[in-house]
This record gives C-alpha cells, structure tokens and sequence, in this order.
C-alpha cells in the first residue's frame, strides 16, 4: 500500500505544485488504485508515473470546489481509450452526479465502461470484508468530507515448523489452517488453526481529509491513523486568515494528528505562495511540534508498512 501525490496545491496549478489528487495504490492487495480528488491536469500527472488508469476502481471526491473536481470529465473520458473497461465508481458529495452527467453530456463523451456514482452521506460508504470506507462532514465554506481507510485484519504468520512437528505435510490443507478453518486429519487427530497461527497482523488505516478548518471530526477520523494527509494551506500563526477562509495551518494539523494519536503526518494542499524554500520552513516549523511530519510535493510516494504485530 502506498500513497501517490498527483497534485498538492491549493487553489489554482503553480509552477511547483499541481491541484489537488492522490492516488492510494492497492495493487497488491486488490489489484486497484483509489483516486482521491482530481483537479484540474490530473490526467497529465498520471502520465508522469506508472499509474495504469484502468486500475483506477474509485474515485473519491471531497468536495466540489473546481481544484478538487475540474480534471474529473477529462480523466473519465480517457480512461476509455487507455484500456479501461472495468467498473468505476465515483463516490462525492450531493451534486457530484449532475456534474460528471452535465459534463458528459454536453461534450458528447461515451464511456466504454459502466460508471457508478453515490452521493455521500455521512457513515461508512464502503465496506467489502477487506476494507472499510467510513465518511464524516468537516468545516468548509461547503460540504467536505474526510475519509478514514481501514484494512482488515489478516490471519497471523502460520507456524509451519510447529506443523511439521504435529506431522502436518504441507499441501492444501495448509491453506484451510491459513484461513481459520479447523481441520481433522487422517488419524483424526484435529487441528485447531489457532494454535498454529501467529497474532493475527493488524490492517492499515489510512486518513485523507478534504480543505477543512480545525474540527472535531478530523480528529474523529483519524484516531491511531497510520498515516493523516491534512491539509496546511496557511503557516502557523495565521489562524485567524485560515478561519476567515475555511482552512488550517500547519499547527492546527499538527494538532489534530496529536489528539489522534496518528503515525504519521503529511501536510498538503500548500498554498503557492509558499515557494520550494518557503516549504520546508513550513515543514521545519511542524517537526518542531509532532517529528513524524512529511509535507507533500507532488509525484512524493508514501509508503504505508504492515504495524509490527506489537503495536
């Protein structure tokens, strides 16, 4: 699992920074890509990396303002002369329908591939068994949301020696202990999965809020994240100019990722009046209050490991 950053600027494109899209890459653990926001120029990022956008599954919008949706009819319509045949789903806030079908409409684009779109509300949105999309309003100058991503939990390591000393052969059989069934023997002797299985690895949570003030719900959405993407339109010390405008500086994300008690921090949606030295000084000033803090560049990957067993 890793996140990819398509664009992270606020606002309008800059020289340095492109509007806002992620891209969250879960080829190895379900052979997709979850798009959250596509502004304007997302189709032109994607061609700078290895994304395949037939692998795009969901495209997750925050809200409706044009950084965070102008490159959406773009995208959609490629996608259909780049492979992509697939499902799409589009999942926003009420409005997001009329503007893919406007858009569409009016440019005579068909797709070759079948397009759902849901509109939000509050509360898990998605949830097959492997993970879990839960939604909650934050404070903007219109409706926008935060998404919490949590990864199930997987089966622990299994103990292979231990099976061959309970005279186990390896074969099929291992993999109904794998996935916790038990199983009797020729003997009949039976296996208890669990006595042969170590802790059960705990799945990723992964935070990505939309352009919001301070508010509770971001905490909400964040608690014990293994990673927040925040945004920091405005340095600290500019509180009352981040209220005015329905945004946050770099301490109030910082102090948000605190209260939660997230892993990790990544800043973005950077306003361009920050230049490339003007950025780390932002970055600097946040390390100073929480270590674990990257601010996002565009086309920067973050990682997201498997937690220790122990966490």
């Amino acid at each position: 699992m890793e996140l990819l950053f398509l664009g992270t600027g606020a606002g309008v494109p800059a020289k340095l920074r492109n509007v806002t899209s992620m891209a969250l890459k879960l080829l190895d653990e379900r052979g997709a890509i979850w798009l959250f926001d596509c502004g304007e120029a997302t189709q032109h990022q994607i061609l700078h990396t290895s994304l395949k956008p037939r692998r795009i599954e969901k495209i997750f919008i925050t809200h409706l303002h044009g950084d965070h949706i102008y490159g959406l009819p773009g995208l959609l319509s490629s996608r259909s002369f780049q492979g992509g045949e697939s499902e799409v789903e589009v999942i926003g806030p009420k409005g997001i329908g009329q503007y893919i079908k406007t858009s569409l409409s009016i440019s005579g684009t068909y797709l070759k591939y079948p397009i759902t779109i849901t509109e939000l509300e509050e509360g898990v949105v998605f949830d097959d068994g492997e993970f879990r999309v839960e939604a909650l309003l934050l404070d903007h100058g219109i409706p926008s949301y935060g998404y919490r991503i949590t990864e199930a939990d997987r089966p622990g390591t299994l103990l292979a020696d231990k099976l061959a000393e309970a005279g186990v052969r390896p074969g099929p059989i291992y993999k109904k202990i794998k996935n916790g069934e038990p199983v009797i023997l020729e003997n009949g002797t039976v296996i208890n999965p669990e006595e042969f299985l170590g802790p059960r690895q705990k799945g990723r949570v992964v935070t990505i809020l939309g352009d919001t003030r301070y508010c509770e719900n971001a905490v909400n959405l964040a608690k014990k994240a293994d990673l927040l993407v925040h945004e920091a339109t405005f340095a600290a010390g500019e509180e009352a100019m981040a209220y005015e405008y329905f945004h946050s500086t770099t301490a109030q994300a910082v102090e948000v990722a605190k209260l939660a008690n997230v892993k990790k921090l990544c800043l973005t949606h950077i306003s361009s009046r920050y230049d490339r030295q003007a950025a780390k000084e932002l970055l600097k000033e946040a390390q100073g209050f929480f270590a674990e803090t990257e601010i996002a560049e565009d086309f920067k990957e973050i990682e997201i490991p498997l937690p220790n067993s122990k966490d």
